[in-house]
This record gives C-alpha cells, structure tokens and sequence, in this order.
C-alpha cells in the first residue's frame, strides 16, 4: 500500500524522537532492552529474575563484567516514562518467592530502569541505564496490519482459520459467517456477534492442547480498557481482496473499525514504544508445542518469522540512531529449560534455531546480530534417575501445580514427583516432519511429550537477604545482550 501522508509524519516525529534519545544518551548512556514473547512464554519471570539476579548477587558465571567484579552495584531508579506503567518487581519477587506461585501473565506494557555502575575494562568507572520495556508478544503481530488493507487481513484471516486443526475450532464462527452478507446494510448486533464468535476461536487456538501462536489481532485476547469498543467490534469477512465496500454496508463498518483499531492500537505502539527499542529478547514457549502437536510447532514457526519481519535491524550507526533507530541484537529464547533434562537443553535450542533459521538470514544480512539459547529464568526443578523395568530415565523432580495430572492421578500443589518427560531428538528435522503426537491429535498418556506445570522451587533464606532465584543459561543472555556495553 502506498504510505499515506499520515505515516510520513510519524516517521518525522519517530526522526525526531531518536534525535532526542541520541542527544540524552550522550551525557547518560541508555540501552532499551524489549523482552517480549508470546502467551505464556514467561516474559515476567525472565525480567523478575535478570533484575534480582543482578542486584541481589545472583549467580551469573558466563557473564563477564559481573564475575570479573567490575559491576560495582546495579540498583533500580525512578520509572523513566510518566505515561507507561511500572513493572511490579517487587510484588512479582514475593510472588515467587513467599507464595511461590507464577506471576500473571503480561497483559500491558510497563517498563523498569535499572542502573549498573561499573568499570570499564580499561579502569574507567562508568554507569549504563537499563530501560526494560515488558510488552505482549500479541502486539508484535499486529504491526503487519499496518501494511494491510481489511480485505487483504480478512483473506489471511479466513485461509488460516480454514487449516484442517482451526477449521474445527473456527465452526461456530464460519457458521454465522456464512449468514451474513457484506454488502448488506451496516447492523451493529451482527457485528457484535460475529466479532464475539471470531475471538471465542482464536481463545479456542490458545488452548493448551492447540498452541496456536498467530493469532492477530493481539487486542482481541487481552482488550483491557478497549473492551467493547468499535476499535475491538469487527471481524473478517468473506470479500475479495480487490473490492470495493459499498457506503453504509456492513463492509464498509467493518473497514472503518478495522482501520480504526490499527489508528488507535496499532501506530500508537510503534510510535511510542516499539520504534526506540535498542535491544530485543523474544521468549518462545516451544514445549508448549511439544505437548499440543506438529501443528503449534509450525504454527510457532510462522509466527516467530512474523514477529522477526516487524524489526527494523541492522548495523547501528550515528545516523541510525540519530535518524531510523534499528535493533542490532536480538536473542531469541526457549523457556522452561528446567522441564528436560539437561541432556536435551541444546537439543531444545537446536529445535529453536531450526524455527527461526530462514527468519534471522535477513537480519544478519542486516548486519544485526542474532542469537539462541535454551534457558530458565527461574529454575523450578532438580535432576534425577527414574527405574522404569531395566532402564535408567535421566528425569525432572519438581512440585507440580495444583490440578495437575500425572499417571491418573491429580496432583495436590504439594507433593514432588519425578517424571520423565520425554528425549528431544538430535535432528530437529524428526520433529518438523511430524514424527510426534501431542494432545491436539492424541490422549496425555499417549502423546509423545508431557511438560507439566511446576510450581516456583521452595528456596532456603540465609538471614535477612533474600535467596538466589536459581536458573539455567539466564547469564548468557546477559552476556549477548549487554555485554558488550560493559566492556
């Protein structure tokens, strides 16, 4: 679509906020670090964790400025932008650490300063602000909207909930689709209706047993104070791609709310938030994929591609941040290491580079670095050896939540259990072929993988000071991330 007039006066005003944020990080140098991923990838817990690792004396081996000790102190400092919300940190630390119990999922942006003071490797003492900006993974995947017109979004839209696995879920929908008529005069009620039976499918996609990961628009799931509002009332219709809508047609609303949700949502975001990001952490929940099937697993792949599009990479330079700020490194992430052995945490982060493989050819063309690790922001579990017939399992001992089902039986919240959740193959490739069973095509105690849900580990207080969150590979992130503006 050719750019509007409109999107030329954002990229004037995104020219002349970088203008400012260069001429600010001159006398105080700043590095906004986004950490996004998508439902239940564990974005909370990873930002809880960097920021009681680094100011609590957490153990960060792979880290070099820290293990060297040339970080003095890092501290947090008063919430940078007025109108972004603060992260919880210290409701989420006690949350962990008192109830030990997750934190709730990310339904808005917040945003967290932390401070590191520290000593150049040439002996200058130095300071670097940390701005942590906490954002829904969803909203990534709504920024190609914004090239998009609603005919072409309701085509996409329609394709993809038409895949064999969504066809199922999307019925209710497509069966009230089918009785409405584009053309027809504007009527709120069929609005209502079908913008209600369009989000009851993509909520029916996110169920565990489906994983389904694309699921744009990301507003739709998590509405907050735009719930029920014509910005979040529409839905696709069955139009074609190069039509035109008839003035007062129920098209011709459906376009207006569609437009208007990218104007009030969408270009709000990237203005204000996404387009100043310097570094990027995604968090991808792939053995949520494992357990559901070969069908999230891809589903994830699509939509991790799509999340990577909506970057603006490449070499930073003086006239990139003066001008069109670009992401130079990004770390793409799987979570919940803790829930294999540790014989299959590189084969779970060779199952992530195979995800994300074509999506990162462009970025490092870009000359943005990329990079991929499987970790656990907070370690939830201890290793074992379970006896099953002459054979040795190399296992995970934890406490599962409450509810949780395990060999027939449900689990009281309390109780520890050993389990074997199953080997990652050597070859990726084993897994993208479809040479598994999850729970979208098979029982728990017949699909291939089962994660169950821990529960946060019971941590040993040493005096007043709060324990150490303990993790697996969360400093080397660290390392790809900010260590070379320590150095």
């Amino acid at each position: 679509m050719p750019p509007r007039f409109s999107d030329i006066v954002e990229e004037a005003r995104l020219s002349a906020r970088a203008l400012l944020d260069y001429s600010e990080g001159l006398f105080k140098p700043t590095v906004r670090l986004g950490v996004t991923g998508l439902s239940r990838a564990g974005k909370t817990v990873f930002i809880t964790a960097l920021v009681h690792g680094l100011t609590r004396a957490g153990r960060f081996p792979v880290f070099e400025a820290y293990t060297s000790g040339r970080i003095a102190r890092a501290y947090l400092a008063p919430q940078p932008d007025d109108a972004v919300p603060r992260f919880a940190y210290e409701n989420h630390v006690r949350t962990l650490i008192e109830e030990r119990t997750w934190p709730s999922s990310t339904t808005d942006i917040s945003e967290l300063r932390l401070v590191i003071e520290y000593q150049r490797q040439n002996g200058a003492d130095r300071t670097l602000t940390l701005d942590i900006v906490d954002y829904p993974g969803e909203w990534l995947l709504d920024l190609p909207l914004l090239n998009k017109s609603y005919e072409q979004w309701s085509a996409e839209s329609l394709a993809l909930s038409r895949e064999p696995l969504r066809a199922k879920l999307a019925a209710p929908w497509h069966a009230h689709l089918a009785t409405l008529k584009p053309e027809a005069k504007e009527d709120e009620q069929a609005a209502r209706t079908e913008a209600r039976l369009f989000t009851d499918y993509l909520r029916a996609c996110r169920d565990e047993r489906f994983a389904m990961s694309l699921l744009p628009p990301g507003r739709f799931l998590m509405p907050g104070n735009l719930a029920d509002t014509p910005a979040l009332t529409f839905a696709p219709l069955d139009v074609p791609v190069d039509g035109s809508a008839p003035d007062g047609s129920l098209w011709a609303m459906m376009r207006r709310r569609y437009e208007a949700y990218k104007d009030v949502v969408v270009r709000p975001f990237f203005r204000d938030h996404f387009a100043r990001l310097d570094r990027q952490i995604v968090l991808a929940d792939a053995l949520a994929a494992f357990n559901a099937g070969p069908e999230a697993l891809h589903d994830l792949e699509a939509a991790l591609a799509g999340i990577l599009d909506c970057f603006r990479i490449g070499r930073s330079t003086i006239m990139s941040a003066l001008f069109r700020p670009r992401i130079d490194r990004i770390l793409f992430a799987a979570t919940k290491a803790d829930h294999l052995h540790h014989q299959s945490h590189d084969r779970l982060e060779a199952v992530l580079r195979r995800i994300v493989a074509r999506a990162t050819e462009r970025a490092e063309y870009a000359g943005a670095a990329i990079d991929v690790v499987a970790l656990a922001a907070v370690r939830a579990t201890r290793e074992a050896q379970v006896q099953r017939g002459r054979d040795r399992l190399p296992s995970i001992l934890g406490t599962p939540a409450q509810g949780e089902v395990a060999n027939g039986g449900t689990l009281d919240g309390e109780t520890e259990v050993a389990t074997f959740p199953g080997d990652l193959p050597d070859n990726p490739e084993e897994l993208f072929n479809g040479g598994f069973r999850g729970l979208s095509n098979a029982g728990a105690d017949t699909a291939d993988y089962r994660f169950l849900r821990f529960r946060p580990p019971k941590l040993e207080r040493n005096g007043d000071a709060e324990p150490a969150l303990p993790h697996i590979r969360l400093d080397r992130a660290l390392q790809f991330l900010i260590g070379d503006k320590l150095q």
